[in-house]
């Protein structure tokens, strides 16, 4: 029998906020978690959260780090100097993390990270329902690509990319031995109860597209170019992609720089495949733009890859959280019904694009999951898998449901 509980509490104090939740976790019925989740503020403390994690769940398999603004939950939108806290009692379960700086090559960092995490949960040699990880951000395509030699496909990769408030770089992840400021947590779950994930975008296409016809190499960690577009159909990128959007970009072609939120509700996507007739989109975030008419993405292309204008709207974006949502707690098998809780990633940039309505997404989210315990991290970058193929991508929403 799985059975889950959430508390959030917020503030400015990192040891206020915590004695908030110690009092809430005190005048909860007894609860012995086997696996935590915990996502915070980039403001807070991460020393004192670790040993508030230690003294009152020592030895549980833990996974988090910061969220941008804080986090959501079945309470609602915690708001700036949030944290919060998603248990989960599964005694007939096993679960396992582990950690490690993302030094040298990722892939390689990410397949020990998992090897460790399995070993951690005593499963040396099993394949784990899912795998769930919390990341710098910079490195996912290579992370997913670790993983995989280990998983292969079948397994469903899910998680996010770390965020702070003002993309300062100040973002943490949270393992099983504290804090770290440039690595991957892994967590293998082998759930008694089942579970079930979906990983969507609220976007749609805008009808434009081109297809990628030079990348080039520019940034540390990204020595093939693949985040940095030259040309799209042999034309500069950056002109393209202003053509595109009407000439909404024109001020920015001549003197560049960052255009992350002009283009949040603007991204380009890449057709992952179709259901019923109906495509399914990874959405790319295009991030600045660079002399010479250069566009550099949060996310991975490829030269030959076409690129679609996509476009959104802050209501569709508040609404498709609810609807992720649901469609992981409808995939259990035992479907909704069986419903324990959930984890849900965000994206930070629809969360910002978003703004006043963000209490409507943690409502919309608390609605499909019947109130069940949920925690909501707001990242700068998602995983997860698209008609079975785990990948990465930018402005996307996930979820992932507990069975009971």
């Amino acid at each position: 029998m799985v059975a889950m509980k959430s508390f959030a509490a917020s503030g400015s104090c990192t040891t206020q906020v915590l004695a908030t939740l110690a009092q809430a976790l005190a005048e909860a019925p007894p609860f012995a978690a086997d696996f935590l989740c915990v996502f915070y503020d980039a403001r807070h403390d991460d020393q004192a959260i670790t040993q508030f994690l230690e003294q009152r769940f020592p030895g549980v398999a833990r996974l988090g780090g910061t969220s941008c603004a804080g986090v959501m939950s079945d309470a609602g939108l915690g708001g700036p100097g949030s944290i919060g806290l998603l248990l989960v009692q599964d005694p007939e379960g096993d679960y396992g993390t582990a950690a490690v700086r993302l030094q040298g090559n990722a892939a390689d960092c990410a397949e020990r990270a998992l090897q460790a995490a399995l070993q951690a949960a005593g499963c040396p040699d099993e394949l784990p329902e899912l795998v769930w990880i919390y990341q710098a951000p910079g490195q996912e395509e290579a992370v997913i690509e670790g993983l995989r030699r280990i998983v292969g496909a079948r397994c469903p990769i899910i998680g996010g990319s770390s965020a702070d408030d003002d993309v300062a770089g100040q973002w943490r992840q949270m393992g099983p031995d504290g804090p770290l400021h440039d690595g991957l947590v892994v967590a293998v779950l082998f759930p008694s109860g089942g579970i079930s994930h979906a990983f969507e975008g609220g976007y749609e296409p805008s009808g434009h597209s081109g297809v990628v016809t030079r990348v080039g190499a520019t940034a540390a960690g990204d020595a093939r170019g693949l985040r940095h577009i030259v040309a799209i159909d042999e034309q500069p990128a950056a002109e393209v992609y202003n053509r595109w959007l009407g000439g909404a970009l024109t001020a920015h072609l001549d003197a560049g720089g960052n255009i992350l939120r002009a283009s949040t509700m603007w991204p380009l996507g890449v057709e992952a495949g179709a259901m019923d007739g109906v495509s399914s989109y990874r959405l790319i975030h295009p991030e600045r733009m660079g002399a010479g008419g250069t566009l550099s993405t949060f996310a991975q292309v490829e030269e030959g890859m076409r690129l679609h204008a996509m476009r959104g709207q802050r209501a569709q974006l508040v609404e498709r959280a609810g609807r992720v949502a649901a469609a992981a707690a409808a995939g259990l098998p035992a479907g909704a019904d069986a419903l324990a809780g959930a984890l849900v990633v965000y994206c930070a940039g629809c969360m910002m694009a978003v703004g006043d309505d963000m209490p409507g997404v943690a409502q919309a989210v608390s609605a499909q999951l019947r109130g069940k315990p949920f925690v909501g991290c707001f990242t700068f970058g998602e995983q997860g898998a698209m008609l079975g193929e785990n990948v990465h991508g930018n402005l996307m929403i996930s979820a992932v449901a507990f069975g009971s």
